[in-house]
């Protein structure tokens, strides 16, 4: 009598794969990894997938998805066409990279409430990456040995948001809604950095802190709007504070051009 494959062995297939890929990278990963951490022999893998590449292409897609998985309809999966796995990526990031609050901002013209405004755009941002955190990690630590997938994370999402919050935080500024900053680009990474930190990667942090998920998020949000959305500064000595920053700022990109 052949042997009864356990229901919920491509659950395990997927959710282990993605802890090891995680854990180790792409480059040193091998499918004898999976199988340990899965506890089967390597060639059971085999039976799922048909190469390391045809398992990350499954980790990317499936990585976030809610248990009971659905698998392909054919099994082993077959290694993807080269650039499949970073047209998925791709794909998913253009879908989920930018908030809807933050592009309808840019498109307002009258802004009634700054301060829910900015709830709004963290809110989405950190959920939507709280949603994804798994497969977010995943290609994080993949970049640094795919360059397709590092020009994509590094240069194209957190790049285009980085811009796109930097021209949302130059209008609201000018418009004298949010406090002035020394440097707006630096302020739209922060905003992003805070943001997947909490999000994402406290949760392989070595050492965590006992934070809960709703605890994180609050702390997050009350601390980007609470600092953005304080009353802006008016003083002459405070703006003059925030020219020299300026200024400075300035003198140190043009010295990196020279």
């Amino acid at each position: 009598m052949p042997r009864k494959i356990p229901a919920d062995r491509f659950d395990q297939l997927v959710a282990r794969a993605t802890d090891v890929f995680i854990e180790q990278g792409y480059r040193r990963t091998q499918m004898a990894d999976v199988a340990d951490a899965m506890g089967v022999a390597k060639g059971t893998l085999y039976l799922y997938v048909q190469s390391k590449e045809a398992l990350f292409d499954l980790a990317c897609r499936y990585a976030d998805a809610e248990p009971p998985l659905e698998p392909p309809p054919v099994l082993p999966v077959p290694t993807p066409a080269p650039g499949a796995t970073v047209a998925y990526v791709a794909d998913r990031l253009a879908q989920n990279s930018v908030p809807a609050a933050l592009m309808a901002a840019l498109d307002r013209g009258r802004v009634a409430d700054v301060r829910r405004e900015l709830e709004e755009i963290v809110c989405e941002l950190y959920d939507v990456l709280a949603r994804n955190r798994r497969g977010i990690k995943l290609v994080d630590r993949s970049a640094r040995d795919h360059p397709e997938l590092a020009e994509l994370w590094f240069s194209g999402a957190r790049g285009g948001l980085v811009v796109l919050l930097t021209r949302y935080l130059e209008d609201r500024i000018r418009r004298k809604l949010v406090a002035p900053v020394p440097d707006l680009s630096a302020a739209a990474r922060l905003i992003i950095e805070t943001t997947v930190f909490w999000a994402v990667h406290r949760h392989w942090d070595a050492h965590p802190q006992n934070i809960d998920d709703h605890t994180a998020r609050t702390t997050v949000l009350r601390f980007i709007v609470d600092a953005l959305a304080a009353a802006p500064v008016t003083t002459a000595k405070a703006r003059r504070s925030i020219t020299i920053a300026r200024r400075h700022a300035g003198g140190r990109k043009r010295g990196r051009r020279t």
